[in-house]
């Protein structure tokens, strides 16, 4: 077995990572003492808190240009428990901190809880499930070894899975229900990976797994489900049958929730995984097959999406094209010659489709929300004259749709832009034809709801209620933000190459 360099100890200001974990866990149990009538008030002073304690930790990170590390109880690995915060993870803690507090605003309307009022289930189960999904994101952006980053997607399920049927309605809790069912199998494959892992190299932690790892059967065997459990749980094509009904139905905040942020945590998962835990050891091959899998996603949920007749339907389908797009930075991840692992365009574009489709992505299903909510129906042939009845609204999900079709200047013409920069470095221009085909069949469905929402009604318009004005604000400050990520180029983009290892020879097999 190859010598090991054992991980850092504590750095300065590494107790911040504690922080962002206990700050969630601090509101919950609060929550359950004071009762579910100051959940909300809880929740709206403790998830801003986070996001204060996020953007200390990307500033620390980004200005040292040193990952932040605490070692809990000074106990080193492989005995102990470290947390880090690299580029990758000070990024995506901020951006998920800032998507979550922005669907704390818009979820007001619905799960408001005044102190005076009477208590009910939906608001606790919704604000308490809201932090568990923070502090869960928290823990798998900067949890150290596998197992605790076990614990971490777990917390997450639990959390998701009961926002899935709020309202109680039987579609919805058999929605649940086949979420749960996926997100279980996923978990029960990542376990069994992680104890074969443990059983071969005696750690999980991940530096020392990085140091150790090499290429045998059990490695393979470990590695493989892994990655499958992993895929049920981000729901990559063709496990992604739960996502739909379960996206579409739940509450326009919960399903902002889901989309925005619960599925970007198993993805988060397998970058560490095949970037970090064990770099060098993906194929061409499998790198291959898992990029043929995120194309057939882009093609398959792109078609879905445009046959879609419910307008929460479609942006559930497109969430599963989108998805698709982060598979592309495994296969553009290899150079042509020499045969290596990158970590330059292929994973810049990646994380950042990641964070901008986050953002675009609540923005549109909030948007969606509140016409459910004006007109008592999402029906996209019934949308005529919503873009003069609400507007704000609609430019919001407009917004959402130009960052999710890839156009300048949002974050997802920068992040599509790196990906097909990749495709022309690394000579597979096959990738190129399948960003280029996803752009097209999303302008089309996009162009299909603005068309209808802008066209003239078939009937006079009666609007059902009133949307406050404050939701349409938190829609709009969403999809601003998505479109302002493709000037992220200007400023910090490079923080995501911090704590990154030297790009290492991919063994040819």
């Amino acid at each position: 077995m190859p010598a090991t360099t054992v991980p850092d100890a504590t750095t300065a200001d590494g107790a911040l990572l504690v922080l962002a974990i206990v700050l969630p866990v601090v509101g919950i149990l609060l929550s359950f003492v004071l009762g579910g009538r100051c959940a909300e008030r809880i929740a709206g002073v403790l998830l801003p808190a986070g996001l204060g304690v996020a953007c200390i930790v990307f500033l620390k990170v980004w200005q040292g240009g040193e990952p932040l590390i605490y070692t809990v109880g000074g106990w080193q690995p492989p005995l102990g428990i470290t947390l880090r915060a690299d580029g990758l993870s000070v990024a995506m803690m901020v951006a998920m901190a800032i998507v979550i507090c922005l669907i704390g605003v818009f979820a007001h309307a619905n799960f408001g809880s005044r102190a005076a009022s009477i208590e009910t289930r939906a608001p606790l189960v919704f604000w308490v499930m809201l932090m568990a999904i923070s502090g869960a994101m928290n823990m798998i952006f900067i949890g150290g070894d596998l197992f605790t980053l076990y614990v971490a997607l777990e917390l997450l399920t639990f959390a998701a899975v009961p926002l899935v049927c709020l309202d109680g309605r039987a579609e919805t809790l058999q929605a649940a229900l086949r979420y749960l069912l996926f997100a279980l199998l996923g978990s029960i494959l990542y376990l069994i990976g992680t104890a074969l892992l443990y059983g071969s190299y005696g750690t999980l932690d991940i530096v020392l797994m990085s140091q150790r790892v090499h290429l045998e059967p059990a490695t393979l065997a470990a590695a493989t489900l892994m990655t499958v459990g992993l895929f049920a749980k981000t729901a990559l094509f063709p496990l992604h049958l739960w996502l739909p009904p379960a996206h579409a139905g739940a509450p326009a905040a919960a399903s902002a929730v889901l989309s925005a942020v619960v599925v970007k945590g198993s993805f988060f998962l397998i970058v560490r995984l095949w970037f970090d835990v064990m770099p060098g050891l993906l194929s061409v091959a499998a790198s291959q097959l898992i990029g043929v899998l995120g194309a057939s996603a882009i093609i398959c949920g792109n078609i879905v999406a445009l046959r879609q007749k419910r307008l929460k339907l479609l942006i559930a389908y497109s969430t599963v094209a989108q998805i698709g797009y982060l598979f592309l930075m495994f296969p553009l991840a290899f150079s042509a010659d020499p045969l290596h692992l990158q970590y330059g365009d292929a994973l810049t574009g990646g994380m950042l489709q990641a964070i901008s489709h986050a953002t675009a992505k609540a923005a549109m299903f909030m948007a969606a929300g509140l016409v459910y909510a004006a007109l008592g129906h999402d029906q996209i042939s019934e949308l005529g004259g919503i873009a003069r009845a609400l507007p704000m609204t609609m430019f919001a999900f407009g917004l959402g749709g130009l960052c999710l079709i890839g156009l300048p200047p949002t974050g997802g013409f920068l992040a599509k832009w790196l990906l097909l920069e990749a495709t022309i470095a690394t000579g597979q221009w096959w990738w190129a034809i399948v960003i280029t085909a996803g752009g097209l069949l999303t302008s089309a469905y996009i162009f299909i709801v603005l068309s209808r929402a802008m066209g003239p009604p078939s009937a006079p318009l009666t609007l059902h209620a009133a949307v406050p004005k404050y939701q349409e604000v938190a829609a709009l400050g969403l999809a601003l933000l998505s479109v302002m990520l493709g000037l992220v180029a200007l400023g910090p983009i490079d923080v995501l190459q911090v704590g990154r290892p030297e790009a290492p020879m991919v063994q040819l097999r």
